[in-house]
C-alpha cells in the first residue's frame, strides 16, 4: 500500500499522502502534502496562507499515529474548507477578481463592519 497515493479533493483544498519531489508527487503513506486554492479563487496575503496552514498542522498532529485514509482525509479537508469561510467571513480573505470563474463558492464577501 506504500505505493499508492491516497487524496481528497474539495473546492479549495487537495490532500495527498505524498510527497514532493522535483515538482512531482511522490506516493509516501507516512506524508500529507496540502495544495491550497488550486484555482485560484482567492488574494491569499501570508497571514490567511499561514492561518489555514496552521490549522492543517494541527488536524495532522490531532490525527497523529492514526492511518491516513479517505475518511480522515476528507474530514481534514472539511475542517480546512470551514477555516477558509471564516477568514473570508472575518474580512481576511478576499476573493479574486480575476480567476477563471467568479462564483463566490463560499458565501458573498463580507466587510469588517464600520463604526
Amino acid at each position: 500500500m506504500a505505493d499508492t497515493l491516497i487524496k481528497s479533493t474539495t473546492r479549495h483544498v487537495r490532500l495527498f499522502t505524498a510527497r514532493v519531489e522535483n515538482g512531482q508527487l511522490v506516493a509516501d503513506a507516512s506524508q500529507l502534502t496540502l495544495d491550497l486554492d488550486p484555482d485560484n479563487e482567492f488574494l491569499w496575503d501570508a497571514s490567511s496562507q499561514e492561518a489555514v496552514q496552521q490549522r492543517f498542522r494541527e488536524l495532522v498532529e490531532a490525527h497523529a499515529g492514526a492511518d491516513l485514509t479517505d475518511y480522515n482525509l476528507r474530514r481534514i479537508g472539511s475542517e480546512l474548507e470551514g477555516t477558509i469561510r471564516q477568514l473570508l467571513q472575518a474580512g481576511q480573505l478576499r476573493y479574486n477578481p480575476d480567476c477563471r470563474v467568479l462564483n463566490y463558492s463560499m458565501g458573498l464577501p463580507q466587510s469588517p463592519a464600520t463604526a
